[in-house]
């Protein structure tokens, strides 16, 4: 009898699993070793015949400048999203943890509204709100003397489509932090304020080491964004000017939807999923070590 429900149990058990493998069989391992195999052809997906080229659109990658510029371009733009995003993130779960209780769960979802905005109507809208002819801009010719190229200048281009992003996500990845905010007991904070501990030392002191394991959450979860990146320079710059924009996403579907070297991008798209593989491993050791001392 004892046998038997073990039977029963596993059959139950990888009934419940079987759905997810088969899930990630279709749309992860097969892919995965279609990308491999892909990468070692020169077939732009439409030919009814290729050739199999082995490591040379590898070698042709590391001699790419293209492939060199968005690695340094990820490089900035990890640089500077992951700590605006925390820094806002921070600073919008706390002024949700002091609001009163009744307008916590509107705002809660006010700030997450901006997550769920398309990308391309907010792309959109900024496109035309920094347009030479709009009224912002007339305004900033007429009465400051201000001509700024919002598109053109790549430094100021660059942190309009970095300040997008931390607009959007920011709502976001601040209600894991405004969660462990919460579940912090009264009385501790209560007893750091008899302690001498208020305000921003009480929030530096105690809040802060309380709530890292979130903030690690979002650290990687604002790493894995920045290797995302493509639909506002799509919109917006189209990788430039000079390519100052040029995100690996961007790089990738130009190669093989653009230009038609689809076995070429699969390479570019191995080496951005080694990028990532790498960063993040980077990132958790770091993180895991700052939360190992709060500990």
């Amino acid at each position: 009898m004892k046998r038997k429900f073990h039977g029963k149990e596993n059959t139950t058990g990888w009934a419940f699993v079987t759905p997810y493998l088969l899930y990630a069989i279709i749309l992860f391992a097969v892919p995965l070793v279609w990308a491999f195999w892909l990468a070692g052809t020169d077939w732009n997906l439409m030919a009814l015949s290729w050739n199999w080229i082995g490591l040379d659109n590898l070698k042709k990658a590391v001699s790419d400048p293209n492939v060199h510029k968005v690695f340094f371009n990820g490089l900035k733009y990890l640089v500077a999203i992951v700590p605006l995003v925390c820094i806002f993130s921070i600073g919008i779960a706390a002024v949700l943890h002091n609001l009163p209780a009744r307008f916590k769960g509107i705002f809660s979802v006010i700030f997450f509204v901006p997550f769920l905005t398309s990308g391309v109507a907010t792309s959109v809208f900024v496109r035309y709100f920094f347009s030479y002819s709009s009224a912002f801009n007339t305004y900033l010719r007429t009465s400051w003397n201000l001509n700024i190229g919002w598109f053109t200048d790549p430094a100021v281009a660059f942190w309009v489509i970095v300040v997008i992003i931390i607009w959007k996500v920011s709502g976001y990845y601040s209600l894991f932090l405004f969660a462990s905010y919460e579940a912090i007991q009264q009385e501790i904070l209560e007893a750091a304020e008899i302690d001498g501990a208020s305000g921003f030392k009480r929030f530096w002191k105690i809040v802060i080491p309380m709530i890292t394991t979130s903030m690690q959450s979002v650290i990687i979860l604002a790493t894995g964004l920045v290797y995302s990146i493509f639909t506002e320079p799509y919109l917006l710059t189209g990788g430039g000017p000079a390519k100052s924009t040029l995100s690996w996403q961007l790089l990738l579907y130009n190669t093989s939807f653009v230009s038609f070297k689809s076995g070429y991008g699969a390479m570019i798209a191995i080496l951005l999923g080694i990028c990532i593989f790498v960063t993040l491993r980077i990132v958790i050791a770091i993180t895991n070590r700052y939360v190992e001392t709060m500990e």
